[in-house]
């Protein structure tokens, strides 16, 4: 593993988008470094795994890709401080990780906002979505960096030790929350009453009943054997969770016009492979609970989604009024 102060003190000789002349590679050959959270296992390492694969290839070697992953080179904070002063050329992290610099672009996070993982990568869709074109451009003025791909870690889904049918099944009851506004806003929509658990004590919270329920992808819910505390698992689909890839504004004007459509192409490629696998892995996964003895509700077995969805929008609209205009016109991109 390269440890952060390695990476700091061999910045200058090695700047994001550092152009080589002689002594060095060609003039034309450029490496960016790629870093982000993920650790192996995750989607988001198979990504910038990816990344550092592919770049090179569709490029014809002129641009190679260092990858850091599993928070190398520092957490959140220091990768979009990184991508920004261009010390890290790219990486990929929450929207909401972006907020300092694009004020309402935690939008993409939103509850119900998507209608399913395809509508979701093409409301962030960096060519083509207008929504997401108009933050990239305030991303270019206030931050020096731009988005240019995105990849789908699947949906969120609700769990409880009893059937949750509509808001109603929830209300005045303890329900675990990620300790963010966005979160709580949701759950109260979910008619709970939002209860912060650290992840490493959400099992043990589930089975003294300290919460009744909690919510997240199928991957989490399946590897840290939530089955055995929780009876039931509710298919609302209720966050769509994409990653937005990142990139330093020079670091990428230094690449050559053909480079960067090729590497847009590969990306929007990538992305569509991060869809399909993650709606593949969740077919997979909603058998597998069932065989561990979880029951599985949806729309077909009562799960009243449109209400879980105006009750979520109501308070989203109550405590995030800026959001209405953004999430009408993703609703409007098929």
């Amino acid at each position: 593993m390269i440890r952060r102060r390695d990476f700091l003190a061999g910045a200058g000789a090695l700047a994001a988008g550092t152009t080589f002349g002689i002594g060095g590679a060609s003039a034309q050959n450029i490496r960016l470094r790629y870093a982000h959270v993920g650790s192996e296992g995750d989607i988001q390492y198979w990504y910038g795994d990816e990344a550092g694969k592919r770049i090179p290839k569709v490029t014809g070697g002129r641009v190679t890709v260092q990858v850091f992953p599993n928070s190398q080179l520092g957490g959140v904070q220091e990768l979009i401080d990184g991508v920004r002063s261009g010390a890290i050329s790219m990486g990929h992290h929450e929207f909401a990780s972006l907020a300092r610099l694009a004020p309402d672009i935690a939008v993409f996070n939103a509850p119900f906002v998507y209608r399913d993982g395809a509508h979701a990568l093409a409301a962030t869709d960096p060519q083509k979505s207008e929504v997401l074109i108009a933050f990239n451009e305030t991303l270019v003025k206030g931050g020096g960096m731009r988005i240019v791909g995105r990849l789908f870690r699947g949906a969120r889904q609700m769990t409880a030790k009893m059937a949750v049918l509509s808001p109603a099944d929830l209300q005045g009851k303890p329900f675990r929350g990620v300790p963010l506004q966005l979160w709580t806003t949701m759950i109260k929509g979910f008619g709970a009453i939002p209860t912060p658990v650290e992840v490493g004590e959400l099992p043990t919270a589930l089975m003294t009943g300290m919460v009744v329920g909690q919510e997240n992808p199928l991957t989490m819910i399946n590897a840290n054997k939530l089955y055995e505390v929780q009876s039931h698992v509710m298919l609302t689909g209720h966050m769509q969770n994409v990653l937005p890839v990142f990139v330093n504004e020079k670091a990428w004007t230094s690449l050559g016009d053909a480079d960067r459509k090729a590497i847009l192409a590969e990306f929007e490629t990538m992305a569509q492979e991060t869809l399909q696998a993650a709606n593949k892995a969740e077919a997979e996964l909603v058998g597998e609970l069932k065989k561990k003895g979880m029951t599985v509700i949806t729309e077909k077995e009562g799960l009243k989604v449109a209400e879980f969805r105006e009750r979520v929008m109501a308070e989203v609209n109550k405590d995030f009024p800026t959001w209405k205009g953004y999430m009408d016109r993703i609703a409007a991109i098929s």
